[in-house]
Order: structure tokens, then sequence, then C-alpha cells
């Protein structure tokens, strides 16, 4: 139909609904006002009443033939007042009614853009492990491979992937020495030239552990892998028999 100004938006209609608690009376009080009868669609007991015959309206007043029960179920509709709105109803939205961009199905979601994207970002892809439980010794004061065990090797399937590395261990050194721990991806130490952890506790040993998040920018197997080396005499891991571990994921992008 022919309008003035700016087209108004499309409204969904529902009517005013009010349930009262009834009692031994013929007198109730609405929450809207009407101006008579025939504006309000009155049920009890889920029957529909009569205008006019069964009851009587009037501004916010609303008087019975006859009185009901306080066991009544009593709601009236305002047929003449209609609540809009331009949101739809609930659960009336369904993917074809969406104009967003992108593949809709299960695996994706709606992002602030209007475009469905994959969840991204953070996912383990892959988890792979090794363990030792041989106590592995050195004296070397560079950096050599401290247990064949504790090495992984992984292919990552992305070059957008990273590469988290965790290890963990029992230490223990001869008197007055040092000993040093570092990750190595293939030949490349992944810490500094003392690597990542250092203990010089000769009576009781102590608890080592290193992470490394890795940026390979590769899809080729990559070896990652646990060195050691000490500033004199011996150092060891695995003290006493004890299991050390490496853990290796890719994280995808």
């Amino acid at each position: 139909m022919p309008f003035i100004g700016n087209q108004p938006a499309l409204a969904y209609t529902s009517f005013a609904k009010q349930d009262f608690t009834t009692s031994a009376t013929t007198s109730y009080t609405l929450d809207n006002p009407v101006t008579n009868a025939n504006e309000l669609a009155l049920f009890i007991n889920f029957v529909r009443q009569e205008p006019t015959t069964a009851y009587s309206a009037s501004g916010t007043s609303l008087t019975l033939t006859s009185a009901t029960a306080s066991s009544d179920d009593m709601y009236c509709v305002f047929l003449g007042k209609a609540v809009q709105t331009v949101n739809p109803p609930n659960a009336s939205v369904g993917l074809s009614q969406l104009t967003a961009s992108g593949t809709k199905d299960a695996t994706t979601f709606l992002r602030g853009d209007n475009t469905f994207a994959a969840a991204g970002g953070g996912k383990v892809l892959q988890v792979l492990t090794a363990t030792d439980t041989t106590t592995r010794s050195s004296t070397s004061t560079s950096f050599v491979t401290a247990s064949n065990s504790l090495s992984v090797d992984i292919t990552p399937s992305a070059t957008s992937s990273k590469i988290f590395v965790q290890v963990s261990f029992e230490a223990l050194t001869n008197s007055g020495a040092r000993g040093f721990w570092t990750i190595y991806k293939d030949s490349t130490d992944l810490g500094d030239s003392n690597g990542m952890a250092s203990i010089d506790q000769s009576v009781d040993g102590g608890s080592v552990s290193m992470t490394f998040l890795d940026s390979p920018s590769s899809t080729s197997e990559l070896t990652y892998a646990v060195y050691i080396k000490t500033n004199g005499t011996s150092c060891s891991m695995n003290a006493n028999n004890t299991k050390g571990s490496i853990v290796v994921m890719e994280i995808g992008a």
C-alpha cells in the first residue's frame, strides 16, 4: 500500500495476554483498558466465553455474569492490543534465511563480518611423545644428544602450524659441576648458548622442565630432541632411572 516517508520495517504481531488469579468473585481488573467486551477473548477453564453474555468490560473493569471459583483457570487475550516487533519469533530463522556468505553447516560459525568460517586457531592436530627410563650421563662441554629415546620425529601438516615441545626429567650433577640442557630441532639449538635449563645440585638432584613454541614453516619431517652439556665434570638426566619424557604437538593456525 502507498505510504509517506520511510518504508516501515517488517513487523511480527502477537496479542497481549493476561492471566488471572481467580477467587469467588465476579469482578477483576484488566492490565489494559478496553472499550467494551468485544475487545477481549476471555477463557475460563480453557473454554471461550461469549462477550456481553458471559462478561462485560469497560476501561480496566471486567465483570463476569457468574462468579468464578479459586480453582478455575482464567485468562484473556486483548484483541484490540497488538504487540509489534521487528524481531522475528524465536526459532523462526533457519540457515536459508541468512544472507551471510560462506559454507553454512555444522562445522562452521557465523562471524561478525557476516561470513561463515570454520573454527580455527589453537587446534591440536597431532601429538607425539617419547619416554626414557635409562640414566644418561655426559662430560661434554658442548651440547650433545642426551638420549636417543627423548627424541620425536614429526611432520607438520601445514606451513602455518606451530610446534609445541614440552620436556621433563630428573637431573643430577657431580659435585662442583653444572649441567645444561636444551631442545634441538634437527641441528638447530632452540635455546641460547647455555640452552634452556641448568642445575647444580650434587646431592639430591632436581627436576628439569623445558617448553618451546616453534614456528618451523615447514611440512617436512622435523626431529625435536634433548641435548646435554656440562661445565666440567659429569652430569646426568633420568637420574636413578626415573622416567623422562618429551611431548611434541602440532598446533593449527
